[in-house]
C-alpha cells in the first residue's frame, strides 16, 4: 500500500510540474516593434515643413469625422502652399470632405477641386479615386434636381455595361460607382442598365454582375424577383448565382419564398442549395421554415445539406425548432454524426431547457460514449451552470463522463473550486491528473499555489 501511495503521489507531482510550466503568466515585452509614424505623432517624425504639418492635421480631422474643419484646413494647404507636393492629394481630400458635408454649394466646390486635381496633377496618388468620387457627387446633385449632373451620370452608367479588354479593378470601381449614382438618382432608370449588365456572360464582367445583383436587391419589385431568378438559373459564375440567392432572401414575398424552396429542393449544386436554406432563415416565412425542418429530418437528404439544415434550425430560437431537433435526435441513434450535429445545434439555441436536456443525454447509458461526451460539451456551450456540472460529476461513476466533465468545468467560472478539490482529493489518480492539467491553463493565483504545494508534497 505504501508503494502504491508513493507511485500515486509521484504521478500527481509530475502532472503538477507540467501544469505549472504551462500555466498562464504575463508575456514579457522583449522588444519594441517599429511602426510607421502615425499622424498623431507626426511632430516626432517629420521635418518642420508647415505645409506637411497642416496637411497631416487636416487628415487627422478627416479621420475624426470633423469634415468642416478638414475641408477648411485642406483649403488652407492649397491656398497657402500652392507649390507643396501635398497640394494634389489635398484637392482630393477637400472634395471628399465637402461631399460628406453635403449641400449643393459644397458639392459644386467639391467637383471644382476634383477638376483642378485632374487638370494640374494627372499623376497624383489619389487620381484613380477622383473619377468615382466625382460620379458620387454628381449622383447627389442629380437627386437634388441637377439635370446636367443627371445626364453625366446616365452616360457613365450606360457605358458601364461594356466590359472592355484590359479593364482592371479601377475600371470596375468606376463602372460600379456609375451604377450606384444612377440608382441613387432614379432607381427605375437604373434597372434597364442592370438588366443589360446581368445579361453578360463573359468572365471579365463577373465582378460587375455581382455588384449589379446587390444593386438590384435594393430595388424591390416583381421584376426584381424575376431578374434574380434568371441570374440563379443562367449566370455562368457560381459566385454570382450564390449572391443572387442570398439577396433573394431579403425579399419577403410568397414568390421569392417559392423560388428559394425550389432551389433548396431541386438545384444540383449543393452549395447553392445551402445558400437557399440560409436565405429562407432570413425570410422567416412559414413554408421555408417547414422545409428546413423537413430536410433536417429526412434520411434521403444529402448528408452535407442535412447537416446544414440542422445547423440552421439551431440558429433560429423557437420552441418548435427545439422540439423538432430533440425529436430528430431520438430517431438518429444509429447515426452518430447526425446525432452529434443535432446536439451541437441545440447548444446554439439558448433557452427552452436545452442545457438540462443535453445533460440528460449525457447520463443516458444507451447512447455511445462519444455521443454522451459530446452532449456534455454541448451542455457547456448551452450555458449549463457550474453547479449542475459539479452535481453530475459527484453523481456519476462513469470515467468517460467524468473526464469530459472536468474539461467542460475548466471553462466554467464557478467550477474552479471543484477542480481544485478533484486535484487534491479524488480517489482516481487519472481524474486528479486531468484536473491538474486543465487547472494549469487558468490564470488563477489559487491554482498556481495548488500546483506549487503538490510539487512540494504539502
Amino acid at each position: 500500500m505504501t508503494i502504491y501511495r508513493n507511485l500515486m503521489r509521484s504521478a500527481v507531482t509530475v502532472a503538477a510540474i507540467i501544469a505549472l510550466t504551462a500555466a498562464k503568466r504575463p508575456t514579457p515585452v522583449s522588444h519594441i516593434v517599429s511602426e510607421p509614424c502615425p499622424i498623431a505623432l507626426a511632430f516626432l517624425c517629420q521635418d518642420d515643413d508647415p505645409a506637411d504639418a497642416l496637411y497631416r492635421s487636416a487628415r487627422e480631422a478627416l479621420n475624426d469625422g470633423d469634415y468642416k474643419k478638414a475641408a477648411k484646413m485642406f483649403g488652407d494647404v492649397i491656398s497657402k502652399y500652392p507649390k507643396s507636393p501635398v497640394v494634389a492629394d489635398a484637392l482630393y481630400y477637400k472634395a471628399f470632405a465637402l461631399y460628406k458635408i453635403g449641400g449643393e454649394s459644397n458639392l459644386r466646390d467639391a467637383l471644382s477641386a476634383l477638376e483642378t486635381e485632374k487638370s494640374k496633377y494627372p499623376k497624383a496618388n489619389t487620381i484613380g479615386d477622383a473619377n468615382p468620387l466625382a460620379l458620387r457627387i454628381r449622383g447627389a446633385l442629380a437627386k437634388a434636381g441637377d439635370s446636367d449632373a443627371a445626364e453625366r451620370v446616365s452616360s457613365a452608367a450606360q457605358s458601364s455595361a461594356n466590359c472592355p479588354k484590359g479593364g482592371g479593378e479601377k475600371d470596375d470601381d468606376m463602372r460600379s460607382e456609375a451604377m450606384n449614382a444612377l440608382l441613387q438618382m432614379d432607381s427605375y432608370s437604373a434597372v434597364p442598365i442592370l438588366k443589360e449588365i446581368l445579361s453578360k456572360r463573359d468572365g471579365c464582367s463577373a465582378w460587375l454582375r455581382k455588384k449589379a445583383v446587390f444593386m438590384l436587391s435594393q430595388h424591390r419589385s416583381n421584376e426584381t424577383e424575376n431578374l434574380m431568378m434568371d441570374v440563379i438559373k443562367n449566370d455562368p459564375s457560381s459566385d454570382v448565382r450564390e449572391d443572387a440567392v442570398f439577396w433573394l432572401g431579403q425579399v419577403r414575398s410568397e414568390k421569392a419564398e417559392s423560388m428559394l424552396i425550389d432551389i433548396a429542393t431541386t438545384a444540383r449544386d449543393i452549395d447553392l442549395r445551402k445558400k437557399a436554406l440560409f436565405a429562407m432563415t432570413q425570410q422567416r416565412m412559414p413554408r421555408g421554415q417547414a422545409l428546413i425542418r423537413k430536410l433536417a429530418g429526412d434520411n434521403g437528404t444529402p448528408e452535407e445539406l442535412r447537416k446544414d439544415a440542422i445547423w440552421q434550425l439551431g440558429q433560429q430560437r423557437s420552441q418548435e425548432n427545439s422540439d423538432a431537433l430533440r425529436a430528430l435526435f431520438m430517431k438518429t441513434k444509429g447515426d452518430e454524426e447526425i446525432a452529434k450535429s443535432v446536439l451541437f445545434s441545440l447548444s446554439q439555441m439558448r433557452g427552452y431547457g436545452n442545457d438540462r436536456w443535453l445533460l440528460d443525454v449525457a447520463l443516458d447509458r444507451s447512447a455511445s460514449d462519444d455521443v454522451r461526451k459530446h452532449a456534455i460539451f454541448c451542455a457547456g456551450q448551452a450555458g449549463i451552470s457550474g453547479s449542475e456540472l459539479i452535481a453530475l460529476y459527484d453523481k456519476t461513476s462513469d470515467r468517460a463522463v467524468k473526464e469530459q466533465l472536468i474539461w467542460v468545468m475548466s471553462d466554467s467560472r464557478n467550477a474552479t473550486d471543484k477542480l481544485i478539490d478533484i486535484a487534491k482529493n479524488d480517489k482516481d489518480i487519472e481524474m486528479r491528473k486531468k484536473a491538474i492539467f486543465w487547472l494549469g491553463q487558468k490564470n488563477d493565483p489559487r491554482v498556481r499555489q495548488l500546483l506549487i504545494d503538490i510539487i512540494k508534497g504539502e
